[in-house]
């Protein structure tokens, strides 16, 4: 069946079947946008009279494509488009945050109700941000609906509506705008008040727990808001993940970064990552201890974070020098608007995440079907990273020591074995030919040999097919790698 007539059946039947997931996009015209939110996840505290981490600022981006066809290529718009954003069924942010009271005295301006630092609202426009790229930045949501104010719901979903110069709709999106409030040192339960939080805080130049509100970026510099602090006060990120590494004693994975990263309730680590192949926010970033020695050791907090390339290799590595959600791929499209936010790539927990792609083409998960963006012009090939994976196997084993593999070839399953450091937890990635990660293993070896067994299967239990598959075991800065083929 070609593709362009499985994705027809294929949305006939999602707004047949889910029409209040996929109602709010019409069926594709000459058109598409994409449009996501930067982070995964934007914290704020709802309460601001005793000290504040972050205000309500959350960022909505975009794209416009103009769909192809048998005689036309696809392309992003650059001019001649306006896209507006909305949040349905939110239309203030007044009474359910005192963000407002507070924010002469903490940033030193005086705002309009419901509208945030950088002058946007619940409603507004996206501006250019270069390129083809259109960004609304600061937008002022709670996780709090209108119907019930008390309530949160962290993950709602914003309107995105493409417009040409005339003022006709050209596209639309629902991307989820989300927000937590869990950011909360008491409700955390590691604190028993504000109080004791501020008057346990070191007494030094320039700090007085009695004159409040306090925000903390003020002293502690912070690059999600843009703070140089005091360099003698050291970044904010530093102090709290280094105060706070004895609880790498007391508990680990999601748990433990939950106290912080909402949170108990909100679980912002919710992508295929975490909820397909079991990934930590340790497995990325590490424990505490080492969050706080890597900034000890020049790391700069959000602005120097994690790799896709460190385990995917070069053919679904960012830009050189650029963050995942700074970066583009195939035609310019951001590498967010197919793969999705930080923390929430496709496909989610969430439904509300997976909605636009579901709309688009029928299903959730990476948006993958062609015909999207190309209409009826769909290319021959294997996709948009095929053509740099040629060299994959090479950049896969290049400098890696020798991993052994019994039985290789491999029918039903094998044992992986390499040397190793005791007490340090590492993991084994199993690549497909093109470099993707099928599986991954994680072990804490308790001698200088590590084995793991492997049971041919992907991260989902499917049995993976027969071909050419990579191996590498990563463990304190050393990898050992093998070529493995399957037979079936």
């Amino acid at each position: 069946m070609p593709r362009r007539t499985r994705l027809a059946l294929f949305a006939a039947a999602v707004l047949v079947g889910t029409a209040g997931i996929a109602a709010a996009i019409p069926p594709l015209g000459d058109h598409v946008v994409l449009s996501w939110n930067d982070l995964g996840m934007h914290c704020m505290n709802q309460w601001s009279a005793d000290f504040m981490v972050l205000p309500p600022f959350n960022n909505l981006q975009a794209q416009v494509i103009r769909r192809g066809s048998a005689t036309s290529k696809p392309y992003l718009l650059v001019s001649g488009v306006d896209l507006e954003y909305s949040i349905p069924g939110n239309t203030t942010s007044m009474g359910k945050t005192d963000f407002w009271t507070y924010a002469p005295a903490i940033f030193g301006v005086t705002l309009p109700p419901d509208v945030g630092l950088t002058g946007k609202g619940l409603t507004g426009t996206l501006d250019p941000a270069g390129g083809s790229m259109y960004e609304a930045k600061g937008i002022p949501i709670t996780p709090f609906d209108d119907a019930q104010p008390t309530v949160e719901k962290p993950y709602q979903r914003a309107l995105v509506i493409a417009r040409d110069t005339q003022g006709h709709e050209l596209a639309r999106s629902t991307p989820v705008i989300p927000v937590s409030i869990e950011v909360n040192c008491v409700s955390s339960g590691c604190h028993a008040s504000i109080n004791g939080i501020l008057n346990g805080h070191p007494r030094v130049a320039g700090f007085d727990p009695n004159v409040r509100p306090i925000l903390c970026a003020k002293c502690h510099a912070s690059p999600a808001l843009g703070t140089a602090g005091r360099p003698e006060a050291r970044y904010f990120s530093f102090q709290i993940h280094d105060r706070h590494q004895f609880l790498d004693q007391q508990m680990s994975g999601v748990d433990l970064c939950n106290k912080c990263h909402p949170g108990p309730k909100t679980q912002c680590l919710r992508g295929a990552m975490s909820q397909r192949h079991a990934l930590s926010c340790q497995s990325c970033h590490g424990n505490m201890a080492a969050m706080a020695s890597s900034i000890e050791n020049g790391r700069v907090p959000w602005a120097n974070e994690p790799s896709c390339g460190t385990c995917h290799g070069a053919a679904y590595a960012e830009q050189p020098g650029k963050l995942y959600r700074m970066s583009t791929g195939h035609g310019g499209v951001a590498c967010e608007a197919c793969h999705g936010s930080t923390h929430a790539d496709f496909p989610s927990r969430e439904e509300n995440d997976n909605a636009n792609n579901v709309a688009l083409q029928g299903y959730a998960g990476t948006l993958r079907e062609c015909a999207v963006c190309h209409g009826d012009g769909v290319p021959q090939g294997g996709g948009p990273h095929v053509a740099s994976t040629a060299g994959v196997g090479d950049e896969l084993l290049a400098s890696a020591a020798r991993l052994s593999v019994s039985p290789n070839p491999v029918r039903q399953a094998c044992s992986f074995g390499a040397g190793a450091t005791p007490g340090v937890s590492g993991r084994l990635l199993v690549h497909d030919a093109q470099g993707r990660i099928v599986r991954m293993l994680e072990a804490t070896p308790a001698s200088a040999r590590v084995v793991l067994a492997w049971d041919g299967r992907d991260a989902r239990g499917v049995r993976v097919g027969p071909g050419t598959y990579f191996a590498r075991w990563q463990q304190d800065g050393r990898t050992s790698a093998a070529r493995v083929t399957v037979v079936r």
